[in-house]
């Protein structure tokens, strides 16, 4: 009988053991989640406020600026456009950049802040687009690009179609 007491007294403590391992180890796997939406609202308006420039805001949250307007056609959701650009963030640090030639796709195979902001010109065209991460790559890093970034693009609408 004093053998099964012990050997109950053993798988009692095991037990609490394990449940607060398991318990330990949730909350080591816990992410913290961080709302970006206020930090990239107050990252983008210090970067224009720094830079003294003047941004349209849509309601998504994108900010972009037309410097040139262009005299062509103004793309839809649906067009394949050419457009010349340099990704950057906003302490100046470029990551990605097509080249003057530009490059080809399609508006609906990319993020969602360039799919609306190309919208804002028209061929020919040149400005900036200043997207937060809500409607750029969200809170995952992808590549180059940590999650939750405010990303810049200066634009050069080359083609529509």
């Amino acid at each position: 009988m004093k053998y099964y007491a012990v050997a109950a007294l053993a798988l009692a403590i095991s037990v609490s053991s394990c449940k607060k391992n398991d318990q330990e180890e949730q909350n080591q796997q816990q992410v913290e989640v961080v709302d970006n939406g206020a930090k990239n609202e107050q990252e983008i308006k210090d970067y224009l406020a720094k830079n003294n420039l003047k941004a349209e805001k849509t309601d998504s949250g994108l900010y972009y600026i037309v410097t040139e307007q262009g005299t062509g056609a103004t793309p839809t959701a649906e067009s394949s456009v050419t457009v010349a650009y340099k990704g950057y963030f906003t302490d100046g640090k470029v990551f990605d950049e097509s080249g003057a030639e530009g490059i080809s796709f399609g508006l609906n195979q990319v993020i969602p802040g360039w799919t609306e902001g190309i919208q804002k010109f028209k061929v020919g065209g040149k400005g900036v687009l200043l997207i937060p991460s809500s409607i750029g790559y969200g809170d995952e890093t992808k590549g180059p690009i940590p999650g939750g970034s405010v990303l810049l693009f200066d634009i050069n609408l080359i083609a529509a179609q």
